[in-house]
């Protein structure tokens, strides 16, 4: 339950942010349009890096957002994992309905020339990485430019980098890739299962470290809470 009301503060407090909002929905649509016309996997994948770009985004401001009010909560009652955890909740409910209207718009626009069904799977991972990353980016950069930054590098690397070359499967967003190349190409099943054991793997381990960073930083915080 507690985990819950965290979920519904940090939806609430990005929910205020429309400007934010509008940005966040801007950048993916702006992704898929500049490569609409005549190239349609590229206009995809872009799309993906555009929503995994757009979610980070909002987990990095969340987990700014919410720092203030964290001590609070913690003597208030709540564990750490309690507000990680809740944290990380809203930011897939948030992603997934970020990511809904471009399901469709690729539906509309390109259902009969791809697996459909893969590609709402590229969504869903794009936005299950996604999540976790942003609050580990807001875990190791506590200010909201840098962290933004930081985004965009990665997002600008993934787009750059040759598919080709093995250092693509350290980035964090390689599995939607995969899946997505499987989606667009229609290439064979180790391409999804590839992207689906990346994205899982990457998920639990950036879900992992930013349950040390959080628990960690909020036992300082507490104690100095405590003392003063």
């Amino acid at each position: 339950m507690k985990i819950l009301t965290v979920a519904e503060m940090a939806v609430r407090e990005m929910l205020r942010r429309r400007a934010v909002l509008a940005l966040l929905l801007a950048m993916p649509l702006a992704f898929y349009l500049v490569r609409r016309g005549d190239h349609v996997g590229q206009s995809i994948r872009f799309l993906l890096l555009g929503i995994a770009w757009a979610v980070s985004t909002a987990s990095l401001f969340a987990s700014g957002s919410s720092r203030p009010v964290e001590p609070r909560l913690r003597l208030s009652g709540y564990a750490s994992h309690h507000l990680y955890l809740g944290r990380l909740a809203a930011m897939w409910l948030l992603g997934l309905v970020v990511a809904a209207p471009f399901f469709a718009l690729v539906a509309i626009d390109h259902g009969d020339q791809v697996r459909i069904g893969a590609v709402a799977l590229a969504m869903v991972f794009s936005v299950t990485v996604a999540a976790p990353f942003g609050l580990l980016i807001g875990a190791l950069v506590p200010r909201e430019l840098e962290g933004t930054l930081v985004l965009l590098v990665v997002v600008g690397l993934q787009m750059m980098i040759d598919p080709a070359d093995s250092i693509t499967r350290v980035t964090p967003f390689w599995s939607s890739r995969e899946i997505g190349t499987y989606a667009v190409d229609h290439t064979g099943g180790e391409y999804l299962t590839r992207g689906l054991v990346h994205g899982l793997v990457f998920t639990i381990l950036a879900t992992a470290l930013v349950a040390l960073l959080s628990t960690a930083r909020l036992r300082v915080r507490l104690r100095a809470a405590t003392s003063a």
